[in-house]
Parts: C-alpha cells; structure tokens; sequence
C-alpha cells in the first residue's frame, strides 16, 4: 500500500509546542481537536478560522517532517482544499481527525546519543544527511551539546553530509548513531587523602573540566553515557544494548543496588522490569581506600591502591583494559566486532552515571558535581563462583583460558570468588573472569593466582591456545589502549611487555600455566619471585642512558637464561 494511516508518536513537547503558537492567532478562540493516527491520538490546538493549508503546516513543524501529499480526514470526508477554513468542514471542539499520508515518500528514523538518548524523526527520502544534522541541533537543544564536528553514522559506517537518506535507509525505523567529536582524556590524580577527577578536552585549547564530562540536563533525576575520549571510537551494538537497557531501567525508577560484596563501592544496574540486573557500574572514587569509599577504609594517603604497584582512582581504567586486551580468536575485535574475547571478560566501558543511590558523604543534589566517573561491566547470568565447587569440574580449557589473561595482565586478585560459573547445555561449565581493576600494575610485587593450585594448571597449553598466545601484538595491545583513552603509565606498559614476553617465552618451552604463574607470583611474602628476580638483574645492569628497548633486550636474555635452566629441571 502506498497511502496508510500513520501513526506520530504521542510526545507532549509537540503539543506544548503548539500552544505556544497560540498567541500569532487572535481572530478566534482556540479549540482542540484531536489527530488520531494508527489509533494512536495526539491532542492539538487550533482555531477554527486556520485553514486547512495552515493546519498541515503546523503538524508538520510540530513533528518536523515535510512531505508532499499528506491528507487530513473528518467523518470520512477528506478535508481537500488548503484555503478553506477548518470551521467550514464542521469541525469543532473535541472532533477527531485522522491524518493519512504517503509513506513512499518518509523514513522513520531513530537517532540515538551517546548518553542513550533517541531522538526520533520522519525524513524525506530524498533529503541528505547534512539536512539531519541540523535537525538534531535544533531538537537536541538543551539535552545534548552539539558542534560543527558532530558525526553520524549507521551500522560502523561514517555518514558525509551529502549522502541522500534514499541511498542509505532501505527501511523505516533504521538507526542512526551520534557521536559528539570532541576527544578527551580521563585522568585521576591523588592529592594528600582526596582525589581529582578530571577530563581533558581539546575545545578552544586544551583545558580541564572537573568531573563534568558532557553537558547534563537541568532537572534530571538521573543520568548515564559513556566516556567518549576518541571521536573515532564506534560503539558496538552490543555495547549500545547494555547502556540503553541500563538507561531504560534507571528511567523506569529502578534504582541501583549497591553489592554486600567486596571492599569498594559495587553497584547492580536494573532492567526495565526491573526483575533482572543488566549492568554492573564502579565508580572510582568508591573504589578501595578512595575518598567517597562506603565499606569504611581509610583513604590511601599516597595514592597507592590495596594492591602494590596499582593507584587508588584507576581501577576502572584497569576494567576497561582488560576487556580491551582480551581478544576474540578470530581477531581484533575492531575487525570482527564480536562481543566476547577468548578469556570471555564482559563487556565494559567506562561511563559517567548520576543518581542518589550512590555514596555521597557530604550530601547529594541532582547537579553535575555529583556525576561519577566509572565502568560500566555487562552483567552475566551465572550459577554462582568457583568459590562454590571445587575445581575438580572445570574443563581445562576454561581454566587456561583465565590463566592466559592474568598472566598478561599481571593480575593482581585473582582468586576464586572472581571467576563466575555458568552451567550451558549438556552440563557444559562455563568460566567467567570478572573483577580486573588490580591489573597491570607497575610491579609484580602482589601478583596473586589462584589458579595455580588447580589440576588443569599444570597440564600443556592446546595447540589452538598455543596459536592464541603466538598471535598478541604487545605493541598493538599499548597503542590500542591509547586509542581508547588511557594515557598509560610508563611502568604499566613495562609490566604489560614483560608478561607478555614471558608467556610467549614460556609456551616456546613448553611450560605448563602453573610453571609460567610460578614465575610471576611470591612464594611467601618476603621472598621476591623469580620475574622480581629477573627485572631487579636487569636493573643492575643498567647503564647510563640505557633507553627502554636496550632494558627490555636485556630483560630478555636474562629471562631466557633463566627459563633454560628451569626448562631442563
């Protein structure tokens, strides 16, 4: 069919809207008729000496779309002609009309933020993408902060302003993606017993901006987006399902339940239903010896976190990496866009989320002061930890998979409690790795592995993990984490090439994961370990001047020497 009723969604802007017209209007008084469209009714104000001509318009900028053949239909009568006046069809206060129009000729489209926020419009085919963007400015006025550089696209591809809607929408209720290219970095800085949040933006030089990370709406009960510090950065689907679904269950007043577990602030992200948990957020000033911390620890009166080698504000930073660092098999997850990696941490972004739950010593006020910076984790539907069975059940493969990822990332906290469980069909068992905000530290003092008390650590790597671990890039994996936002510490890359190095040493030996894990990790608190031993070789062999590849060539041939004559034992 080319001609249906169609249907505008019944947003009360529009109608408010039309009553602030009602002042360019004085002949008569105004009268309310009604718009029914695919049984959806939306209430309108009008006079009864507008035309018909007038009353179209109207419509039409109330929804702001523009179409050629639209018809308005009273008691079964189309009212045809645009110059005579409504009254003169017998349409009166409380009437209904129904709007028909040519759906050939519109596309419905959803444009949504990245705080997810959708902005819905009706678009004329043959209107390009530039005439989109100046729609979004004048309607995401006051919500979102919009610039000349804004950028739009649709399923990963980037839009020009010239591309005809025609040629990029096949169907109606396609969505288009807004990005908001202004690049950024987040950092934390400890200062005696606080702690400085702070975003650094080029805009007009560059500048510091608190913890206000983008504009947030006046009067809002709540608010949450992610931390975007690239403008090249295209969220995945999957991503954009978490943050929505978390931003729909926040909408619905589904408020935040904070964990009775751990020793910082934890909170669960409810649905829309609000029967089941979507999301896990972190902030970091509840983090573990941070200034806002619930759980009652003193503040780190250094800067230093729980853990040796790790910073009080940057477990969050810590979250992301290791999911970023936890590549699918297939590839980059940048080429393959898949969702999970081979350790399969979830998905996790950082985000900044404001709401009264939260833990807010020194009181709370719906105001962007109180906005906190975190990560946002994708929750995982589990049968409990490895806490609650003996490891006796889980598949090798499901172990080395973690055991890969720690040993990399020189997991600080591993233990069982942070690897969930999930029984699959056919009673398969599924290992989940979660909590990684004591990762790449700058020293390999507190590495800690559970794991190397299990069974499956001390069986061989499989060929298709051995060609897992063949594959990582270390230099990729450190400019990746750039890419995505995280100004590095010098130390923390160092400890990320080192790992790394020793991991793909090791599987060249033929080394088990509890003898590659024996190397990282203390055998008692003051004992150094062996990679300790190795770094602190290196380090008296320093010379002056020596720059950071001369070391790591050093480090590894002391590492080679070392792991020789453990590989003959």
């Amino acid at each position: 069919m080319t001609v249906a009723d169609f249907a505008l969604s019944s947003v009360h802007k529009e109608s408010v809207f039309l009553e602030g017209q009602q002042g360019q209007h004085c002949s008569s008084d105004p009268i309310m008729i009604y718009l029914n469209m695919d049984n959806a009714v939306t209430p309108m104000r009008v006079l009864e000496s507008d035309s018909i001509a007038s009353v179209k318009l109207r419509i039409q900028k109330c929804k702001g779309f523009v179409v050629k053949k639209q018809k308005l239909v009273y008691c079964g009568r189309e009212l045809a002609r645009n110059d005579t006046l409504i009254k003169d069809y017998g349409v009166t206060d409380g009437n209904v009309l129904h709007l028909v129009l040519k759906l050939s000729d519109l596309l419905f489209i959803v444009v949504r933020t990245a705080s997810g926020k959708e902005f819905e419009f009706h678009i004329d085919r043959h209107r390009n993408v530039g005439y989109l963007k100046q729609r979004i400015r004048k309607k995401g006025e006051g919500f979102i902060d919009l610039d000349e550089d804004q950028e739009l696209f649709r399923n990963g591809e980037k839009l020009d302003d010239h591309r005809v809607f025609h040629d990029i929408c096949k169907s109606d209720g396609d969505v288009i993606h807004l990005v908001i290219t202004k690049s950024a970095k987040v950092r934390t800085t400890p200062i005696h017993q606080d702690l400085k949040l702070s975003v650094e933006a080029p805009i007009q030089g560059e500048r510091s901006i608190g913890q206000k990370v983008a504009k947030v709406p006046p009067d809002v009960r709540f608010w949450l987006e992610p931390i975007i510090v690239n403008p090249k950065i295209i969220f995945f689907p999957f991503l954009w399902d978490m943050i929505n679904s978390t931003f729909d269950g926040l909408m619905k007043g589904n408020r935040p339940i904070r964990s009775s577990e751990g020793t910082g602030g934890t909170y669960f992200m409810q649905d829309s239903t609000g029967h089941e948990h979507v999301s896990v957020f972190k902030p970091v000033d509840e983090e573990p010896m941070a200034v806002n911390n619930p759980r009652g620890l003193p503040s780190s009166s250094n800067g230093e976190g729980l853990k040796r080698g790790t910073k009080v504000g940057e477990g969050a930073f810590r979250e992301v990496a290791a999911y970023l660092l936890d590549h699918p098999k297939s590839g980059p997850r940048l080429v393959t866009g898949e969702a999970l990696g081979f350790a399969g941490v979830p998905p996790t972004v950082m985000v900044q989320c404001l709401h009264e739950e939260f833990n807010h010593p020194d009181g709370y006020a719906c105001s962007p002061k109180h906005v906190k910076i975190g990560s946002l984790q994708k929750f995982m539907n589990n049968d409990g930890n490895c806490e609650d069975i003996g490891p006796g059940a889980f598949p090798v493969e499901e172990v080395h998979k973690i055991t890969v990822l720690d040993i990399r990332m020189a997991n600080a906290d591993r233990h069982a409690g942070n690897i969930l469980i999930r029984k699959e069909a056919g009673g398969q068992i599924k290992l989940i790795p979660i909590d990684h905000g004591y990762c790449l530290p700058d020293k390999f003092e507190d590495c800690t592995f559970d794991w190397l008390y299990w069974p499956q650590a001390r069986q061989p790597y499989s060929r298709e993990t051995v060609d897992y671990i063949n594959s990582l890039d270390v230099e990729k994996d450190i400019e990746l984490l750039k890419y995505y936002g995280w100004d590095v510490p010098l130390q923390c890359i160092r400890t990320l090439r080192i790992s790394t190095m020793l991991l793909k040493k090791g599987i060249e030996r033929g080394l088990t994961p509890y003898a590659i894990g024996s190397i990282m990790c203390r055998e008692n608190l003051n004992k150094k370990s062996l990679i300790e031993e190795i770094v602190c070789e290196a380090q008296d062999s320093m010379l002056p001047g020596m720059d950071e590849p001369t070391f790591l060539k050093t480090i590894s041939k002391i590492m080679d020497s070392r792991l020789d004559k453990l590989a003959k034992k």
